[in-house]
């Protein structure tokens, strides 16, 4: 049952995400370019995403269970470390340079052609290599 629900969740979130349009890096860019092109449609999904989900944290903080009744993963730490900010830097700076970010990115797959493979695939490499990285980078270690 709970892959089901798993697998229900991933297909509404990737059809919002195509419907939303923020599967289309052009406009997902244009969001990004303040002083350029700048295109605020995206604001509506942002909103429409965060609102929800501030109500729903409050409901699953309140309730302690999932509506299948498996525990539901809280945060370990809610303060900003340096690891959090640099991983956030970069987090937003491959976001403006290619327009998506993992969910759009498994979304588009199936259309997106050879760069979203390549994309992809570095994203992925990317997720291999951090562990390894926190460990040899002193950057990335806790303040």
């Amino acid at each position: 049952m709970r892959n089901l629900f798993s697998a229900l969740s991933g297909a509404l979130f990737g059809l919002g995400l195509m419907i939303s349009g923020m599967t289309d890096t052009t406009r997902v860019q244009g969001w990004l370019d303040l002083f350029g092109a700048w295109d605020p449609t995206l604001a509506f999904v942002l909103t429409g995403a965060i609102v929800p989900m501030v109500f729903a944290w409050l409901w699953i903080r309140h309730r302690g269970k999932s509506l299948l009744g498996s525990p539901v993963p809280m945060p370990a730490r809610s303060e900003v470390d340096r690891p959090l900010a640099i991983g956030a830097i970069i987090f937003g700076m491959g976001w403006a340079l290619v327009g998506l970010c993992p969910g759009p990115a498994m979304a588009s797959i199936s259309y997106g052609g050879l760069p979203g493979v390549i994309f992809l695939a570095a994203m992925m490499a990317g997720m291999l290599l951090a562990r390894p990285l926190q460990a040899a980078v002193p950057a990335f270690h806790h303040a």
